[in-house]
């Protein structure tokens, strides 16, 4: 779909990890790569990583994925709320660019089925806010709509996206999905032995 662009959020430090976990196998992918695979598998042709710790091999993922790449100065503050606000920013100049689904870098469980129910649902509906949810419990990735951007855009940290979220939350149509996949991310190696694909 080309109104719709994904942001994956890659600019992480990856303290608890030890080491760059986008940069960590998955299948034959990497983590990030998978990522950037399965959303293109689901029809989201624009898609940006937005990178911080480990930029230069992120980049080069994000090229061999067909996507661009952003680089966020201020990654070290470790404040997702600025790669989304970069990531936006950077939209905000592609006018045929209608909403933003919000990705993990870190999630490679992500599914395509659940992009593509996210991707319906907005054509169908053109609601400012879709976020999946499990059984009650909402995940990523979430779409946000082109009129709710400038909203996100004047928070400043200590805000983050929740309290966005928190404060358009009347706005907020979930989408219910069969999986907790978009519950899932990585953080920890233990994480990582845990959801990575066996050989």
């Amino acid at each position: 779909m080309d109104e719709v662009a994904a942001l994956v959020l890659a600019a992480g430090l990856s303290r608890r990890m030890g080491q760059p976990k986008m940069l960590l196998p998955w299948g034959s992918r990497t983590v990030l790569g998978q990522v950037l695979y399965v959303l293109e598998a689901a029809g989201v042709r624009q898609r940006w990583a937005i990178g911080g710790a480990a930029y230069e091999r992120i980049a080069e993922i994000a090229h061999q994925a067909g996507a661009e790449c952003l680089y966020n100065a201020q990654y070290a503050e470790g404040e997702m709320l600025l790669s989304i606000q970069l990531g936006l920013r950077a939209l905000e100049g592609e006018p045929h660019i209608q909403a933003a689904l919000i990705c993990l870098g870190d999630q490679p469980q992500i599914e395509a089925q659940v992009v593509r129910r996210l991707l319906q649902e907005w054509e169908a509906l053109r609601a400012p806010l879709l976020v999946p949810s499990y059984q009650g419990r909402r995940g990523h990735p979430w779409l946000i709509a082109r009129p709710l951007w400038a909203a996100l855009l004047e928070l400043q940290p200590p805000q983050t996206a929740r309290h966005f979220l928190r404060a358009h939350a009347a706005q907020i149509q979930e989408v219910a999905v069969e999986t907790d996949s978009i519950l899932q991310d990585i953080d920890t190696p233990q994480e990582y032995e845990r959801f990575r694909p066996r050989e």
